[in-house]
């Protein structure tokens, strides 16, 4: 049986990268999905390619550091579907390597707006429903920058920290309502999240590229949505607010 039949999942950033495998595998176990992204056109790509293999999908276009967009964005799932059953925070962007020296408050909120704040939204307008019916799963895809201090410029690093807080204080505090939250740390996956470095910082991208060498190799975003498939299936019923690596061992030397 499939390990999903009959849920509704929520994944941001899901036009493309670790979000869009994410949520093409949920609809091939028996999801209905609901594609969130800035990208529409693409969201709506890949609701096509789920609809072609018999799935259910709808397209959102939503920034998840905007209040409205989020609002919209599980209002849509309710409407459409009834319900939402696991959320999946994806949607994130790098930081440029920018070291705390050269760091402007700019940057700072902008990165946080998306990394940190836009999770503790959807998780926000989710959890009222998951209280009611006293179940509920929410996956934040987090970072080695989450659990470490320099694989990322200082904003980033720091949102993703939070992140891996807020995912252990959701997890533990509604843990007696039926309701799980986990983390995924990937390593360095192959994404389009370097789209969002723009400008590299020198001295940042130096400090942060030391530890490149001792990589075993680099992820795929079909990897990574294995994970999340896991901790969004009954088969992880026993884990809740705790992290899983997955970087290849990277992390273990």
């Amino acid at each position: 049986m499939m390990k999903l039949f009959g849920k509704v999942a929520v994944v941001t950033g899901a036009a493309s990268g670790m979000g869009k495998a994410i949520a093409e595998l949920f609809a091939e176990e028996g999801a209905k999905v609901i594609i969130s992204d800035l990208n529409l056109e693409n969201a709506n790509k890949v609701v096509q390619g789920i609809e072609a293999k018999g799935g259910r999908a709808i397209a959102v276009a939503a920034n998840v550091a905007v209040e409205e967009d989020v609002q919209r964005l599980i209002d849509s799932c309710v409407n459409e579907f009834g319900t939402v059953d696991i959320l999946v925070n994806n949607a994130g962007i790098m930081d440029n390597f920018v070291p705390a020296g050269d760091l402007t408050d700019e940057l700072w909120e902008k990165v946080f707006a998306v990394n940190t704040t836009g999770p503790m939204r959807t998780t926000r307008k989710v959890l009222p429903i998951f209280t009611e019916k006293k179940e509920g799963v929410i996956v934040n895809i987090a970072s080695n920058g989450g659990l470490f201090g320099s694989r990322a410029g200082a904003a980033y690093t720091a949102s993703k920290h939070a992140v891996i807080g807020f995912t252990k204080n959701v997890g533990f505090q509604y843990a007696k309502l039926g309701i799980r939250c986990n983390a995924i740390a990937p390593g360095a996956v192959k994404t389009n999240i370097s789209a969002s470095i723009t400008e590299p910082n020198p001295f940042g991208v130096e400090r942060a590229s030391s530890g490149m060498g001792i990589n075993p190799r680099l992820g795929e975003s079909e990897e990574i949505a294995k994970v999340a498939l896991f901790l969004a299936s009954n088969e992880s019923s026993f884990v809740n607010g705790t992290t899983i690596v997955a970087d290849a061992g990277w992390t273990s030397y």
